[in-house]
């Protein structure tokens, strides 16, 4: 059977409205009834597309020119910030943006035949200049080491100096480390050939304490020149009090490598979330949004109902930021983590601020929640903040089996949590009151959400 023909083909042109847009914020525009994903495109507006790509199913396209402009146009975005998915959401307007992700969380539950309200998404006051963590990729551009972002798709830098939902303070510690490598003639790293010496730029900001890290991720152990390179960082960053050189040799897309020297100060910054103190490595994962991560927790232990004598899980506990948090509402805290790091970070957190009823288990969640509920561990409330990935079906099947009165269910993946929701009503549990959508990533096409189901 031959394979069904496209009716367009690459750069030809042709003008319509468009219709919708995609969960990864793609303008759809059809052509007889073929879709055409358009970046830069805003719903209820009029292009010209030129065809950049044609596959069996769709396409790919860019506007050509904009006949009629949408209302939910943000005027005042600057190109790049679209093209290189920094901010793939960015030329929308932000009330735009957060009905976009209400409709994107209805949309996949209604796909499940779940009858659920899905309230307003809530947004931030300012949805720019929030990040307190970069992670800024090098490469050799017209003869100079050059920072900036990939372009949507592919791995070709664009050059950024201003990277629009970074911390202000952050950005311009970029282009200060940048120029310093620049002076000392450090070669950036060559993918294609698996050559060069810096790899990528990290920086973290406490966004209480403004204590700032710089991560030189290097493919060599060796950083040349380090001593004058750390002595330049020092004194143009007053802020800095750990600079770290992290090691991955390794041929891969994946950032940071597993061997972290401290070349200045200390291994870890400190900031503060919800009234605690966490203390953040390298490779420590701790929310990249401190305000509104602060709404989210708030929200999902207000929802929780949570009691004096409770037992409570927090599965997928990281650095304890969840458990830690709720501890002084409740009995005990069990939290469970893969990640050997994590768990370490999270004993000291629970020591840094004197918290002694948590308790954190090395283990995979969905392999500790069997165990537990095989030792008949009865917890009252479980939390769980899942990867995108979701829950296994084991892990639903041990912790609906331990009965707790409520889950709340805190989602970066409306996709997965509304897959998983089908499979804990089945198990006896209902959604309580409305799934709330959160605008924890401003810009992007990310939307996090908080659900309880409650024991019927």
């Amino acid at each position: 059977m031959s394979k069904k023909k496209a009716p367009v083909v690459k750069n030809q042109e042709f003008e319509g409205p468009v219709i919708d847009l995609t969960y990864d914020g793609n303008g759809v525009v059809k052509y007889e009834d073929f879709p055409v994903f358009v970046t830069n495109a805003v719903p209820g507006e009029t292009v010209r597309v030129g065809i950049t790509k044609v596959t069996s199913n769709y396409a790919f396209g860019r506007v050509v020119k904009r006949l009629v402009e949408s209302p939910d146009r943000n005027p005042a975005i600057k190109g790049n910030t679209v093209i290189s998915g920094v901010a793939p959401l960015a030329h929308l307007t932000y009330e735009a943006q957060l009905k976009h992700k209400q409709k994107q969380v209805a949309d996949v539950l209604q796909k499940q035949h779940i009858k659920a309200e899905v309230a307003p998404t809530i947004g931030m006051d300012q949805p720019v200049g929030y990040r307190n963590k970069a992670q800024i990729p090098t490469r050799l551009i017209n003869g100079e080491l050059t920072t900036g972002f990939y372009r949507r798709g592919s791995h070709r830098l664009v050059p950024m100096e201003d990277f629009y939902i970074q911390d202000p303070a952050i950005d311009a510690a970029i282009v200060t480390v940048r120029d310093i490598l620049r002076k000392y003639h450090i070669e950036p790293y060559d993918e294609t050939a698996h050559k060069g010496i810096v790899r990528t730029i990290m920086v973290r900001r406490g966004y209480y304490s403004h204590e700032m890290m710089i991560v030189l991720v290097t493919r060599a152990k060796k950083l040349p020149l380090a001593p004058m390179i750390i002595n330049d960082i020092h004194e143009a960053l007053p802020e800095v009090v750990s600079i770290v050189q992290n090691v991955n040799q390794e041929k891969t897309n994946v950032i940071m490598g597993t061997q972290n020297k401290v070349l200045f100060g200390q291994g870890t910054i400190k900031d503060q979330l919800l009234g605690k103190t966490f203390a953040i490595g390298p490779n420590s994962f701790y929310q990249v949004n401190p305000q509104m991560t602060e709404v989210v927790y708030q929200l999902a232990a207000q929802k929780a109902d949570l009691q004096p004598d409770d037992v409570v899980i927090d599965a997928y506990s990281g650095i304890g930021t969840i458990a830690l948090s709720i501890a002084d509402q409740v009995k005990e805290v069990l939290g469970v983590e893969i990640v050997p790091g994590a768990i370490s970070d999270a004993k000291r957190n629970a020591d840094l601020n004197g918290i002694k009823n948590v308790s954190f288990t090395l283990n995979n969640a969905e392999d500790q929640m069997v165990a537990w509920q095989a030792e008949g561990l009865q917890p009252d409330v479980i939390f769980v903040d899942p990867p995108r990935k979701g829950l296994t079906n084991e892990f639903i099947t041990a912790a609906t089996q331990m009965t707790p009165e409520r889950i709340v269910y805190i989602s970066c993946n409306p996709a997965t949590l509304a897959r998983d929701a089908v499979q804990l009503m089945e198990a006896g549990y209902h959604i309580k009151g409305n799934v709330q959508p959160i605008d924890q990533f401003p810009q992007t096409t990310h939307v996090e959400t908080v659900t309880v189901f409650e024991k019927a």
